[in-house]
């Protein structure tokens, strides 16, 4: 398993940016498929973006099309999240999470991610 590590949540006002960071530790990062999830307070833990391996594919949820983007740097074992365009519904506790080798850019649900990280907080103030 690989073990992750979030960073750079924190508060912003809408309309604004953050970028999270996703850091890995253990062998073949390069080989999993890294995800970010979210959960707002009251709300079930929900999708947001995922990566291939090598960077190539990747899917988002719909909610934030065209304003987030994940990407990733595999010297560093690092996944991001760049967010823009924030808004106050985008409030919640960010994971990232790997499924098992052999998994697909396309899961989107929590029991296909085996590896989760303890999340990052951002909060977008209106």
């Amino acid at each position: 398993q690989v073990q992750l590590v979030e960073s750079g949540g924190g508060l912003v006002q809408a309309g604004g940016s953050k970028r999270l960071s996703c850091a890995a530790s253990g062998r073949g990062f390069s080989t999993y498929i890294i995800g970010w999830f979210r959960q707002a307070i009251g709300k079930e833990r929900e999708f947001v973006a995922a990566i291939s391996g090598g960077g190539v594919i990747k899917n988002y949820a719909d909610s934030v099309k065209g304003r987030f983007t994940i990407s990733r740097d595999n010297a560093k074992n690092t996944v991001y999240l760049q967010m823009n365009s924030l808004k106050p519904e985008d409030t919640a506790v960010y994971y990232c999470a790997a499924p098992s080798p052999g998994g697909s850019v396309y899961y989107t649900r929590i029991r296909e991610y085996d590896s989760w990280g303890q999340g990052t907080q951002v909060t977008v103030s209106s």
